[in-house]
């Protein structure tokens, strides 16, 4: 197993690197977040003449972008069974049109472009190992039916894994992430855009004319359209996003096989879930096997999910070598669409996109088309679908009340916790929660024996981290917020780094 988690497109890909912002600045449109929605819409808007500026916490296409498994379809899981119960047929068949929309604007980009990013075009399967997901996984296919879903039904699966039934969504994609995002990016700075990196937005100032983003450094950004492409949003503007938002984390490993790997996308309806996809690499397909999904901060050992996928991909395939590992996170809404559009009802000029439930290549695609149009006053088939201000009581109001049961519960236990561990306790490499001073802290010792401490209460709402073993990192389980072994900030919604704490 790799002793660092890194992914392979990030490995694969020599990116542009961009200053930071140095003085105060004034665009069309200011967006925070350089990954694919954020590049996407800013692609599209400069394409228009607009002045734009992506302003990127760390390095551009360094978040969940960089992390994805990339596959680019509108099979996303046992969904549309579900989208038809609560929203009905009309709004679950534009969620398919919207992300089979969002493949086909990826595939003429990339013609129009000339992008070399290894995109294939392939069938996705989700399969079923139980009878319970069997008679799933049937309802999901006359679902497909009722939509009008290119899709087919098939009692076996092109690998060696003894299934239940399997529903086919055919004509699907897949690439190289950051290859194609790379070209947009090339496209934006020579029609102008601008992009700065270790920028941090921290706020906006609302009492001004236009909206006024504001860094950490104390830079303002003037804009006409102010655009959250954060992850989790970086300003709330009432709308209240963290009652509404749940972070998960998965794994991946990049495999070379025994076995040959068919070719296809394929995907567990059974939990534990289980992904397979490969990638070219140098002359030879990268066996990319994920899944194993939790809430952020809580569940096992993190590098038992790693182990558990190890597991599972040497008896599907045989495993010669494991060349990468890396996890992902992204947020889930209540309702399992994600919130694209205005912040809040009130303020037009504020659009925020998140939410993308570890779909995000066709769903933040689909999202920067909606955005832009927005900023461009086009019309937009999606926008009620996507709009942040929607509720479906059936299933919004028990999952709120669940998700926010549980960051209470977090909030209470972490506060209630007692560390059973001192320092001297913790081997070198290892991290835990343990008593200094009497008091709770978080202390990761490097393979030298040197020592980091950290205060273990989250700067946004005030949970207690959790120590994430696989990745190395302080984890918050109540919001998703994820910290470095110092302390300082890897994903929001917290904008400060943890407190240090004095061994004195």
């Amino acid at each position: 197993m790799p002793y660092e988690p890194e992914p392979y497109w990030k490995e694969s890909t020599q990116l542009p690197t961009f200053s930071p912002l140095s003085i105060d600045t004034e665009v069309d449109v200011a967006i925070v977040g350089g990954g694919i929605t954020g590049i996407t819409t800013a692609y599209l808007l400069t394409k228009q003449g607009m002045k734009v500026a992506i302003l990127e916490a760390s390095q551009i296409l360094n978040g969940t972008t960089g992390h994805t498994t990339a596959k680019i379809t509108a099979q996303h899981g046992l969904i549309y069974d579900e989208f038809i119960q609560h929203m009905g047929e009309e709004k679950a068949k534009q969620y398919y049109e919207a992300n089979n929309d969002a493949l086909r604007f990826v595939r003429q980009t990339v013609k129009d472009l000339a992008i070399e990013c290894d995109l294939s075009e392939e069938d996705a399967y989700m399969y079923a190992v139980s009878d319970e997901y069997a008679r799933k996984i049937m309802k999901e296919y006359d679902a497909y039916q009722k939509l009008g879903i290119h899709s087919d039904f098939s009692e076996d699966i092109p690998l060696p894994i003894d299934v239940k039934g399997a529903v086919i969504m055919k004509s699907q994609g897949q690439f190289h992430p950051l290859s194609y995002l790379k070209a947009l990016v090339n496209e934006i700075t020579n029609a102008g855009g601008e992009i700065y990196e270790q920028t941090t937005a921290i706020d906006i100032d609302e009492t001004t004319p236009k909206p006024m983003i504001i860094t950490r450094e104390g830079r303002r950004v003037a804009c006409k359209y102010a655009i959250a492409c954060s992850h989790f949003p970086f300003f709330d503007g009432k709308g209240f996003y963290f009652t509404r938002l749940h972070a998960e984390r998965s794994y991946i490993l990049g495999v070379k096989t025994k076995q040959e790997f068919p070719g296809g996308m394929f995907y567990s309806a059974d939990s534990p879930t289980r992904s397979l996809r490969y990638t070219p690499m140098n002359g030879e397909k990268l066996v990319l096997i994920s899944g194993d999904g939790h809430k952020t901060g809580q569940g096992t050992s993190t590098y038992k999910h790693y182990k558990a996928l190890e597991e599972f991909g040497e008896e599907v395939l045989g495993i010669e070598e494991i060349k990468y590992r890396w996890s992902a996170q992204d947020l889930y809404t209540l309702d399992k669409v994600p919130y694209v559009g205005p912040i809040t009802s009130n303020k037009p000029n504020i659009l925020v996109a998140t939410g993308y439930r570890k779909w995000g290549m066709s769903n933040g695609t689909a999202a920067a088309k909606l955005l832009s149009d927005l900023v461009l006053e086009k019309e937009n088939p999606y926008l009620e679908l996507y709009s942040p201000a929607r509720f479906y009581a059936d299933p919004s109001i028990k999952k709120f009340l669940m998700q926010n049961l549980d960051v209470a519960g977090h909030l209470i236990e972490g506060k209630i916790d007692i560390a059973d561990k001192r320092i001297e306790d913790i081997r070198n490499d290892e991290g835990s929660v343990v008593v200094v001073n009497g008091k709770r802290a978080g202390c990761y010792k490097d393979k030298e024996g040197n020592i980091n401490l950290v205060d273990t209460t989250c700067t946004h709402m005030g949970c207690e981290v959790e120590w994430n073993s696989g990745d190395r990192s302080w984890d918050c389980p109540c919001h998703g917020s994820r910290y470095t072994v110092q302390g300082d900030v890897i994903e929001g919604p917290a904008k400060k780094p943890l407190k240090k704490v004095d061994l004195n």
